[in-house]
């Protein structure tokens, strides 16, 4: 009886949210591209490429999910040189990345909607080995229907955050049964597997892995080059202390320039850099600097910038260039913390050894949080005069912040390795 009232339920809520995502997909651009891959429908190509092998198939719902698949990916076609994967993905975003990372042999495409009649159509053309969802992307119908089709399905990194979990638990009975069939679900720390037992999931088959995101945190010298030339174009001074807002959602934007202009007053030689979550927000966003009245250089227009002083800030308003500027920061706020819920990821800046601040509100990181808590490598504040307040100490106290920094990075360097972890546990499976 669940799974027809969530058949019948679905195409609603589906059709009812239709008119959000048309919108997103005029605002963000991109999400137009292949659309007919959503329902089902592959192009010749794409058809006969992935009727070619037989594949694993790697969900990834979006841009942290994409670069955890892409290094499950690569980890397993280490230990299963003969392997191909298809690689689905639901943002125009990860799009774009997958893209740019996805070896030869592998295919990309959208993530189908969850309805038995496309997924069926679907599950036919790839006909995969075995399906491979990263981090939470529990789709009731694909996951019933390639386990009625012998068709393992497992979990990479599964992580469950309180809101999720106390939404689940309403629907137990749906749960119970669609984590009963991925075997094994790989997770990331003690709560998350509790979490997952709670709503159901066998628990010989939850197992603790650690998470994939400190193995997924690697260093590009290219592109760290590109930050760092971008900085002497708009005549940023080698010696500038650089304060980074990455990920930042709305609200946060608007907190940083008012304490940047505060904070500059007594440290003149502060810059800062904001990154958004969405560059399609960039208007948005300079809204604020304006606001302010603050000069900025938008990173998407510094090929015509002819400027021959230092604007007061750069907006970094491209795609996939963040972690790129966190290696020529000194403080790092991470966003969708301070006035958002859910935060960003923590681990690519602390990978560079940086200082890095977080807001109140981390709860996608519940297996991360305490790892770097217990070592007191970030610091937490729980609001806007904590976020002020910690900025400037670590403005006042050079050593400290780069003590910081040495025990962020310490911390990435001692939890690597839960890629291979699931890739054994995998293999084993």
């Amino acid at each position: 009886m669940l799974w027809i009232l969530y058949n019948l339920l679905f195409p609603i809520v589906f059709l009812f949210m239709l008119p959000k995502f048309i919108s997103r997909m005029l605002k963000r651009g991109g999400y137009g591209q292949h659309f007919e891959q959503r329902i089902g429908h592959f192009g010749t190509l794409t058809k006969a490429r992935l009727r070619e092998h037989r594949r694993v198939w790697v969900h990834a719902v979006s841009v942290g999910e994409i670069y955890v698949a892409l290094r499950f990916i690569k980890a397993y076609r280490a230990a299963h040189p003969d392997c191909y994967f298809a690689l689905s993905t639901t943002t125009s975003t990860a799009h774009a990345i997958g893209m740019k990372e996805i070896d030869d042999r592998d295919v990309l495409f959208y993530f189908p909607v969850d309805l038995p009649v496309i997924i069926n159509k679907v599950l036919r053309i790839i006909n995969p080995q075995r399906i491979i969802l990263v981090e939470g992307e529990f789709w009731p119908n694909l996951i019933r229907l390639a386990d009625k089709q012998g068709i393992p399905v497992s979990l990479v990194n599964g992580r469950m955050s309180e809101r999720s979990y106390k939404g689940y638990l309403k629907l137990k009975s749906l749960t119970a049964d669609i984590l009963r069939r991925i075997k094994p679900i790989c997770v990331q720390g003690e709560v998350d597997a509790e979490r997952m037992i709670g709503i159901g999931a066998l628990p010989e088959e939850v197992h603790i892995m650690g998470t994939v995101k400190f193995d997924v945190a690697e260093r590009d010298p290219t592109g760290e080059k590109t930050a760092a030339d971008a900085l002497r174009k708009i005549h940023v001074p080698e010696d500038a202390v650089i304060l980074l807002g990455g990920s930042t959602w709305p609200g946060e934007e608007a907190a940083l320039c008012v304490l940047y202009k505060k904070l500059r007053v007594a440290f003149p030689k502060l810059f800062l850099i904001v990154v958004p979550r969405h560059a399609e927000r960039r208007d948005e966003v300079v809204a604020c600097f304006e606001e302010e009245g603050l000069s900025y250089v938008r990173r998407s227009e510094m090929a015509d910038f002819q400027g021959l002083e230092q604007p007061d800030l750069l907006l970094v308003d491209t795609t996939g260039e963040l972690r790129n500027f966190y290696s020529v920061a000194d403080i790092i706020f991470v966003g969708k913390s301070l006035l958002e819920h859910g935060g960003q990821n923590p681990i690519e800046p602390a990978m560079y050894g940086k200082a890095v601040v977080v807001g109140p509100n981390m709860e996608n990181f519940p297996a991360v949080m305490p790892v770097f808590l217990k070592s007191e490598a970030l610091l937490q504040v729980a609001d806007f005069q904590g976020l002020e307040n910690a900025i400037a100490k670590l403005l006042e106290n050079p050593d400290d912040r780069v003590e910081l920094g040495r025990l962020a990075e310490q911390v990435v360097e001692q939890n690597r390795g839960a890629i291979e972890r699931t890739v054994e546990r995998m293999s084993g499976n």
